[in-house]
């Protein structure tokens, strides 16, 4: 298990491996399909963005209403494929990881190695266990949009896997060939 403070470096980057399992401490952003379009219009636009991507970690997620004690509800992992589309784009302008769930398609992996970023993945069906290690949340833009405004959490052990890492290797498509028979 590695440990790892955010914001993610260089070198932390680099030596993520895919399938290296982790626990993240520090500040990540949050951001759905919606809040996606709307940054992806802004840049298309020439635009400056609400928020400095640059350097950050983005979860995608659409949390529930906090219970008492909680700085959010459940707060489960999105299927990233939504996100594709617009992913390229937010990473060539300096997003260094994303967490969410499931396969990536060709041109986010593309832009990960070119950008040199990561993409962690999150257990689907975790989202009460997950929520534990958010500790705070900060609504950053996009307020209109509810659960998927922007949003700033600060995490502690917030667990996840590197499904990609920046020189392309993929857990979902490397992991499954130690199984398969020839």
């Amino acid at each position: 298990m590695k440990k790892i403070t955010l914001p993610l470096t260089e070198r932390d980057i680099e030596d993520l491996k895919a399938g290296d399992s982790v626990l993240l401490t520090g500040t990540i952003l949050t951001g759905r399909d919606a809040a996606h379009k709307r940054l992806y219009d802004l840049i298309q636009q020439g635009e400056k963005l609400p928020v400095d991507i640059k350097g950050e970690t983005i979860y995608y997620v659409g949390p529930a209403p906090a219970k008492p004690g909680f700085a959010v509800g459940p707060a489960g992992p999105t299927s990233s494929y939504r996100m594709d589309k617009y992913t390229p784009t937010l990473l060539d302008l300096g997003i260094k990881g994303m967490i969410g769930k499931g396969a990536r398609n060709r041109q986010v992996v593309d832009a990960i190695i070119r950008n040199k970023c990561v993409y962690f993945a999150c257990v689907g069906g975790a989202a009460a266990l997950i929520a534990k290690s958010i500790k705070s949340e900060e609504i950053l833009c996009y307020e209109d949009l509810g659960t998927e405004a922007v949003r700033r959490y600060t995490v502690e052990d917030f667990p996840c896997i590197v499904a990609i890492d920046s020189k392309g290797n993929n857990a979902y498509t490397d992991g499954q060939k130690k199984y398969c028979r020839e």
